[in-house]
């Protein structure tokens, strides 16, 4: 039992997506590594990795328990991200692989696919809870700490120069970095807030898969598309729109993947309702008829609530995406209801009456 003056688990700091590195003094900028966000809590030989949703991780990825208790304080807890680096960039697909059930694989992946954690932060060590110190200090005497650290344990990057850090925003990415983080150096750690700021390359989202439909070609052989929710401010969850555009093979191999998910997924489904038209006052339907249908079916199957998926977008129109979304991966690490309106990338008004001016709701 870990007595540490942090608690396990805790529900690590977030981000909030803008469309800008930010101007003016007090900022500290990184690099946005494209892993598993882990925080590493120490209590003596007593180690755990624990992931954003605050699953144990330690058990896939034994090559590092060595490394971490070579390096780190008797008792400490960080947060840093778990990353594999190889042909010149970061591998987030071999990363997936690591999360296996069976320990022959996991001990063969160990191996083949050696896993690195970055740090960036110090949430306390020994007695010392720094949570509530500015990020400054904390990352100071992060910076002691690991100032002697070797591979695969890493310190991350930092400047606090602006132009630096556009200039890794355009040169990192084909090393398959997300973009660049910005944190405000009078910060405090703040769990489960989206205190941080992150800049990234593409308009990206994590959305729930509540559900999908059958491919006009394929029916029961092939998925056509995945039916994509996100939750709002009082935990409701709205269809917001769908991912398609699948090869031929994911379409099928898809047909597998969902098949577990399927069984019993009506019950409590968030959109039971609309499996038979039925109209919601505040929600487009995901089932319902639109002027562009034409006949089309849009009978849909319901998911359990529990997949997560990172998909690609041009924009949002109202709540909804404008376009199809493009499916990027699948989230693991993540739980569906940390899927919500938050995450996205949206215009300000402001920024509408910028270009409109006074006349927006005229005419």
């Amino acid at each position: 039992m870990m007595e540490l003056p942090v608690t396990h688990p805790l529900k690590p700091m977030l981000a909030k997506r803008v469309d800008s590195i930010p101007n003016g003094a007090g900022w500290l900028f990184e690099p946005k590594w494209d892993g598993f966000r882990t925080l590493v809590f120490r209590d003596g030989d007593e180690l755990i990795l624990q992931s954003r949703d605050r699953k144990p991780l330690e058990r896939y990825f034994p090559e590092l328990a060595a490394p971490l208790r070579a390096t780190l304080p008797l008792r400490c807890v960080l947060d840093g991200e778990l990353v594999i680096a190889r042909d010149g960039g970061l591998d987030f697909e071999a990363l997936q692989q690591r999360i296996h059930p069976a320990a022959s694989r996991i001990k063969m992946l160990s191996e083949t696919t050696p896993a690195a954690i970055v740090f960036w932060d110090l949430l306390c060590i020994d007695n010392e809870n720094l949570m509530q110190r500015p990020f400054e200090q904390r990352h100071t005497r992060l910076q002691q700490l690991l100032e002697k650290c070797r591979p695969p344990i890493y310190l991350t990057p930092v400047t606090r120069d602006r132009a630096e850090a556009q200039n890794w925003f355009e040169r990192f990415e084909g090393a398959g970095f997300d973009g660049v983080m910005a944190k405000k150096l009078d910060s405090h750690y703040s769990p489960n807030k989206r205190t941080m700021l992150k800049v990234k390359h593409k308009r990206t989202t994590d959305c729930v898969v509540a559900g999908f439909r059958w491919h006009k070609k394929g029916p029961n052989t092939m998925v056509g598309s995945l039916l994509l929710g996100l939750y709002d401010e009082q935990g409701v969850l709205h269809h917001i729109g769908v991912a398609a555009s699948f090869k031929e093979q994911v379409r099928r191999d898809l047909v597998t993947l969902l098949s577990p998910y399927r069984t019993h997924a009506s019950d409590g489904h968030p959109w039971a309702d609309w499996l038979n038209s039925q109209a919601h006052a505040s929600q487009r339907l995901p089932g319902s008829k639109s002027r562009w249908s034409k006949g089309k079916t849009l009978a849909w199957n319901p998911l359990r609530i529990e997949l997560v998926c990172e998909v690609s977008y041009d924009h949002m129109q109202g709540s909804r995406f404008r376009h199809t979304a493009h499916f990027v991966r699948w989230r693991k690490d993540k739980l569906p209801a940390e899927c919500d309106y938050a995450q996205l990338d949206v215009t300000p008004p402001y920024e509408i009456e910028n270009i409109f001016g006074s006349r927006s709701a005229a005419s």
